[in-house]
């Protein structure tokens, strides 16, 4: 498997990570947030290998998945805030709902196809530099498979109140960061055609996405 081919299954499992984590939460305010992202990793690995709707890229069955257990497990108006930009603030209500319910059906049709490819990666932390009173830290970690071990870096946050814990809001996978990634492509989009015009662009490619996917089979 090359870099590539393994950078975009890395970027798989974070995208299963963010919207499949099929870990119970209950010790998530509670744990140190390089734990929480261990957990996470080795339970969706395994879920991975045995799910064989996850497997062939069932796109409904992973986004029920997505549906069900999305909410614990990372900050999805932050992530989406942030990839929107400033456009964010002057967006509507019923935008930014648009906006969040596309990007994250982006998000895992374009790499739901790469989690077939995983079968004896495996998840290694790296030292957590962060203090025990931070709550706002970045979380190291290498996934390995064949080839080149490939870094993955994880910016979570710690919510207070009900359903305290750490969530999940960005990913550093090759040395690019995906929030800001996408930033730059909608920017474009929104300085072309404003909020609505980005919404229509990203319904279009998921509708195409589909439409490939449903072609294939």
């Amino acid at each position: 498997m090359n870099r590539r081919t393994l950078g975009r299954m890395a970027a798989a499992v974070f995208t299963a990570v963010l919207f499949g984590g099929l870990a119970p939460l209950a010790l998530a305010a509670d744990e140190a947030p390089d734990a929480f992202i261990k957990r996470l990793s080795d339970d969706l690995l395994a879920t991975i290998r045995t799910d064989h709707k996850v497997r062939n890229g069932d796109i409904d069955h992973i986004m029920a998945v997505v549906d069900a257990k999305i909410m614990p497990n990372v900050n999805f108006q932050r992530m989406t805030a942030s990839a929107v930009g400033p456009a964010w603030r002057e967006a509507t209500p019923e935008q930014r709902k648009r906006l969040q319910e596309e990007f994250k059906l982006l998000l895992v049709r374009t790499y739901s196809g790469a989690l077939s490819q995983v079968s004896d990666e495996s998840i290694t932390m790296k030292p957590l530099r962060a203090a025990p009173t931070d709550t706002d830290v970045i979380v190291r970690s290498e996934i390995r498979g064949h080839g080149d071990p490939i870094q993955l870096e994880y910016r979570l946050e710690k919510t207070p109140g009900e359903g305290a814990g750490w969530k999940i809001y960005n990913l550093n996978v090759l040395g690019v960061w995906l929030v800001e990634t996408y930033r730059t492509q909608f920017a474009q989009e929104v300085n072309a055609r404003g909020i609505d015009g980005l919404i229509a662009t990203l319904a279009e490619r998921n509708r195409s996405n589909a439409a490939g996917v449903a072609k294939k089979g």
